[in-house]
């Protein structure tokens, strides 16, 4: 379970950045259903907006 999830983070971030490599494109395509992935990318997606605002609200002041 533990290394399912690491493999999902690992591909939700490559695809942020943009690079994955083909072994990894081709697995993550044999998975029965992209929901986890999605809703990994949807987490990330927040974390990174959060981030964001958290760094320039100490800018700012």
């Amino acid at each position: 379970m533990l290394r399912r999830l690491w493999h999902i983070l690992s591909s939700t971030i490559a695809a942020f950045i943009g690079v994955q490599t083909e072994r990894n494109r081709t697995r993550d395509f044999q998975t029965s259903s992209p929901i986890p992935f999605i809703i990994m990318g949807i987490i990330l997606a927040i974390m990174f907006v959060a981030a964001l605002l958290l760094i320039v609200e100490q800018v700012l002041r």
